[in-house]
């Protein structure tokens, strides 16, 4: 798995089928939650943003791997949901349900690991 930030949701969000052309896209999807998970205590102080494929999870989080892992599944989540959104109405729901209860669990790992 690439520790880049932009290429590992690529891979989660299209499996690796998305092309360069929605970079932009996604790379504002990413800086969104991003915002997000800062207004809920997690990631850098001073916020993080990304601007092409060489910002890495360790960027953001440092060596906390199990947090990693947890925000790097929440973000593509996220993404997922904004950027190629399940036509079903149950599904998309119940992922939507997914992340809240996902950047709750974050919220609390993140202030007993702090």
């Amino acid at each position: 798995m690439s520790d880049s930030i932009l290429d590992s949701v690529k891979d989660k969000v299209g499996g690796g089928a998305i092309h360069e052309h929605f970079d932009g896209e996604l790379i504002d999807y990413i800086n969104s939650i991003f915002v997000i998970l800062r207004q809920n205590g997690i990631g850098p102080e001073n916020g993080f943003i990304i601007s092409d494929a060489n910002a890495t999870w360790s960027d953001f989080l440092g060596d906390n791997l199990q947090m990693q892992s947890s925000v790097q599944s929440y973000v593509a989540m996220k993404v997922r949901l904004r950027f190629d959104p399940p036509t079903s109405t149950a599904v998309s729901q119940a992922l939507k349900e997914e992340a809240a209860e996902d950047l709750w669990r974050l919220g609390v790992n993140y202030e007993v690991d702090c």
